[in-house]
């Protein structure tokens, strides 16, 4: 069994290194949601100057990737939070092309990491097209999401487009989840009950029927 790397504690060494250096490098973050959004923020907010893009298409239906969207902006205004905000357009049917061959797999497999390298990728070109020195993305703070297979696409697309660097990460630790359901609660937000895509929305249709 490959050994699993501690992310969290890479990043916190990059943040000393940064620290130390005196200087705020950009970074251009991808974020799911509000709740996703809580505590990453709160840990790197000192360190990079941050542009958030929302790019995710994956989220079914249109009417909850408009409220997902809708509370992390609310969020965002009531913590004053520093940063630029890119919303990409929304297209599922077209981003559901890459899923669908998968369509049966359980949360969690390769479906799940297809959907990664997607949104990634998609971070990556932009970070790179607007010139950011670094990439990395909230979602390591899900206690659903490998945070080894993010940050191993992560570095594998880092190879690609160089010279942005991969912000590696693993938010959950340190009780990371945990703190960020207080700050869900404290500002009332929408939690949602499926990760996003139409797969993981049927699967919870599903059980939640035959209760």
């Amino acid at each position: 069994m490959e050994k699993k790397i501690n992310y969290q504690q890479i990043l916190l060494s990059k943040l000393q290194e940064i620290k130390e250096k005196g200087e705020k490098p950009t970074l251009c973050l991808h974020a799911c949601c509000g709740p996703c959004f809580t505590i990453p923020y709160e840990i790197i907010k000192g360190f990079f100057k941050i542009t958030v893009i929302y790019n995710n298409s994956n989220i079914y239906p249109k009417e909850e990737h408009d409220r997902r969207l809708e509370e992390f902006k609310r969020y965002i205004k009531e913590i004053n939070a520093d940063v630029e905000f890119i919303e990409f357009p929304y297209d599922n049917l077209t981003y559901n092309n890459d899923l669908e061959p998968r369509a049966d797999d359980k949360e969690g497999h390769e479906r799940c990491r297809i959907c990664f390298r997607k949104r990634l990728r998609q971070g990556f070109e932009y970070a790179k097209s607007h010139n950011f020195e670094y990439f990395g993305t909230v979602m390591t703070i899900s206690r659903y999401k490998n945070a080894q297979d993010i940050n191993k696409i992560g570095h594998e697309l880092e190879q690609e487009f160089f010279p942005v660097k991969w912000l590696d990460a693993d938010f959950k630790k340190n009780d990371g989840y945990e703190h960020s359901l207080d700050i869900i609660r404290e500002h009332e937000m929408y939690f949602q009950e499926y990760c996003g895509c139409i797969y993981s929305y049927n699967a919870y249709l599903s059980k939640n029927t035959k209760k």
